[in-house]
């Protein structure tokens, strides 16, 4: 039983919130899958697919079924679902992660059980394409859009959704192809306040709690008796972005202004040191390409003096909309604070989570504060949200809010070297680049936090998550219940 707080969707391809990906992730399946318990890309394992076979120049990538996999319903898995659900993926009209795959050229069907995808160019992100988070979710063909309660192939089935969404119950899929899962229902409650929920969990009536980003409720949650705190990875790196064709922010010294008025340091003690750490660059530390961005230091009379020289002498007001989502509006509005005194007025315009999300994607907002944590590998979060091609209400937009192009050059560069080594060295070029022109200044990473009952066992060391939420997987349980 959990207690998080929202489910907007159960397409796994517009599952964008962690909620949704969480779900996602327990009905449904892909063709590969991050070991449980871990987000690092090495460990990526068969799932759907046995195995697979790539050409020697990277662009053709053969994936063969095992055998015997059924939906939900029961109806046989075969390579015309997961072409179908790969293709769905790939249309903005039916998924919200359509420019991920940019790269790929075609998807087609070989015989019942095997499927092959070819690529305009390599990209060592090709599993995590593929994976068990986001656009690589494998959906039914025959029901998908039709019949969530069967759609799926996961541990676990839909088994009822109550009116308004404020609760849903999940049973066990006794014919998951790893074996039946351990927990036979599971129970997800939605409450309406971070209060409500710690109330919830300490009077066990949920067993797993989603926790506050927050310092003081991990130490207060900690002395909790048989109560596990987990903080886990990834971290989600949190961004102001700021377009570059609106003004004032056209203006590259009002950008910078921006980013020497933002006190990492006082971001991080105000979040907690146990799940906090200053953002570095425009992508979080430990992702491969990582590189270090050698940000500017706080200087608020620097700032106002740029605003000045920009012809603000009275400083500059400007706008966001913002989500309602507690941890993110909190951070917002330390922000905030920190801008005011460099002569920054920042309008926090704070709306639903979900339409939050549909409105920066129509560029309703100039400044978007945005958290994230995608595939760990530099490409993927670089052209997700610095490429011109992804920028928002555009046909092939992703997330560039800022409509940054300065590290286009780059990031083409690496998707045609198949060298790593000058991918690494291309990768470091783009963030410097983005950082010299302020299109995003970085602000915190933040790991995730949840809590359980210290009975409960997720069946693998819970380290990290790629959908930043709990995987239950089939070897889920409770040790004494």
């Amino acid at each position: 039983m959990l207690a998080p707080r929202g489910l907007g969707t159960l397409d796994p391809h517009f599952a964008v919130a962690h909620y949704d990906r969480m779900v996602a992730s327990w009905m449904h399946g892909a063709l590969v899958r991050f070991r449980p318990g871990s987000i690092n890309p090495a460990e990526i394992e068969p799932d759907l697919a046995e195995r697979w076979d790539v050409s020697p120049d990277g662009r053709i990538w053969t994936f063969f079924l095992r055998p015997g996999l059924t939906f939900h319903d029961g109806s046989a898995v075969t390579a015309d679902d997961v072409t179908f659900s790969l293709r769905k993926a790939a249309t903005a009209t039916t998924s919200a992660y359509a420019g991920d795959f940019a790269v790929v050229r075609s998807i087609e069907v070989l015989d019942p059980a095997t499927v092959r995808i070819a690529l305009e160019y390599p990209v060592p992100s090709m599993p995590g394409l593929l994976a068990n988070y986001a656009g690589g979710f494998i959906v039914s063909r025959r029901v998908e859009g039709v019949d969530p309660f069967a759609s799926g192939l996961g541990p676990f089935r839909l088994a009822s959704q109550a009116p308004g969404q404020m609760a849903a119950e999940f049973v066990a899929n006794d014919n998951y192809f790893r074996g039946a899962p351990r927990l036979r229902r599971i129970r997800l409650q939605f409450v309406a306040s971070l209060a409500a929920s710690d109330l919830a969990f300490k009077a066990g009536e949920v067993d797993i709690v989603e926790g506050a980003q927050d310092q003081a409720w991990i130490d207060r949650t900690r002395v909790l008796a048989d109560t596990t705190v987990d903080v886990i990875e990834p971290a989600e790196i949190s961004l102001l972005h700021l377009n570059v064709t609106q003004k004032p922010l056209d203006d590259p010294r009002v950008r910078r202004a921006i980013a020497l008025a933002v006190n990492r340091p006082e971001l991080v003690a105000w979040r907690g040191a146990d799940l906090a750490r200053a953002a570095r660059s425009v992508i979080p530390a430990g992702y491969l390409g990582f590189a270090d961005g050698d940000l500017p230091s706080t200087d608020v009379a620097e700032a106002k003096r740029l605003l000045a020289d920009a012809g603000y002498l009275n400083g500059v007001k400007l706008r966001t909309v913002h989500t309602q989502n507690p941890a993110m509006l909190g951070e917002i509005q330390v922000v905030q604070a920190e801008l005011r005194r460099a002569g920054i007025e920042l309008d926090i315009d704070v709306v639903e989570h979900q339409t939050y999300h549909a409105m920066i994607r129509k560029d309703l907002s100039a400044v978007v504060h945005y958290a994230a944590a995608r595939f760990p590998v530099a490409d993927t979060m670089l052209t997700q949200f610095f490429h011109s091609r992804s920028t928002v209400a555009t046909p092939t937009a992703v997330t560039n809010f800022s409509h940054c192009a300065v590290a286009d050059a780059d990031l083409d560069a690496a998707h045609d070297d198949p060298d790593l080594e000058r991918q690494l060295a291309l990768w470091a070029d783009a963030q410097h680049r983005i950082i010299a022109a302020d299109c995003a200044v970085p602000l915190l990473e933040t790991l995730q936090v949840w809590a359980r009952r210290a009975d409960f066992d997720y069946g693998f060391a819970f380290k990290g998550s790629m959908s930043t939420a709990p995987l239950l997987t089939e070897q889920s349980h409770f040790a004494i219940r």
